[in-house]
This record gives C-alpha cells, structure tokens and sequence, in this order.
C-alpha cells in the first residue's frame, strides 16, 4: 500500500465517524422536537379551559364591580341626605335650644341659685390602699371656688 491508499482509508474511516456522530445527533435532535411538540400540544390543550374560565372569572367580576359601583353610588346619595338632613336639624333646633338653654341659666341666676351643691359634697375623700385622696375636681368645682374667693 502506497501513502496516499493509507491517506484515503483514513480520510474515508473520519467520514464515517462524522456521518455516525451527525446521524446520532439528528436522532436525539428528532426526539427532542418530538417531545416539545407533544408538550405544546398538552399545554395548548390544559390552556383553552383555564381562558374560557378566565375569561368567565372576568365576566362575573365586571358583574360585581357594576353592583359595587351601584352600592357605592347609593351610598354617596344616602350620606348627602344624611349631611342635609343633619344641616337642617342643627339648624332648625340649634338655635332655639341654645336659647332656650341660655334662659334656663339667666333664671337660676336670676332666682340666687348658683347649683351649689351640699358642703359634704366637696369634702368627700376616697380611700384606697390605706390613704386618703381628695374627691376629683371638676370643672364646677373650681368654678365655685372662684366665685367664693
């Protein structure tokens, strides 16, 4: 055998290992789309249901935003009645109640009577835990305190 019969062999038997190696990666290439292609058809058919039920989720969600919306606006009406109505009776009542309030002082005043409670009342103490605390102070009572200095 010359050098080039050797040069050939050798060049045929690295084709053959390439045609080999190409034919076993085409394989596994077919069986990987394959797979991908079952799997685009198993997603394409779990995702037609899950639309057609999003889609009815969206449906009935839009039906009670309307009814919300409806609510809501009833509710607006029913505060503004309630803010007029609540206008109208402090008005209405207000006043005259007021008057009448500040009547009832001028003729306690008027009669000598300043609502002076009891002396008792005042010098009541509490007891707790063994010590004496003087009775709470109240508005009134400072008043009346004033008055008699």
């Amino acid at each position: 055998m010359s050098g080039g019969e050797v040069a050939g062999i050798l060049v045929a038997v690295f084709w053959a290992i390439l045609v080999s190696f190409l034919a076993v990666v085409l394989v596994r290439l077919a069986q990987t789309l394959k797979a991908a292609t079952k799997l685009v058809a198993d997603v394409t058919e779990q995702a037609v249901p899950l639309l057609a039920d999003a889609s009815t989720t969206v449906r009935s969600a839009r039906t009670q935003l309307d009814r919300v919306d409806a609510i809501a606006s009833d509710v607006q009406e029913v505060t503004s009645n309630a803010s007029a109505l609540s206008s109208t009776v402090a008005s209405t009542f207000g006043g005259p109640l007021v008057k009448v309030a500040a009547f009832g002082y001028g003729v306690r005043k008027a009669m000598g009577r300043d609502g002076d409670a009891p002396a008792a009342r005042e010098s009541r103490r509490t007891v707790i835990v063994g010590r004496t605390v003087p009775g709470a102070r109240t508005a009134r009572s400072a008043w009346r305190r004033k008055q008699k200095d």
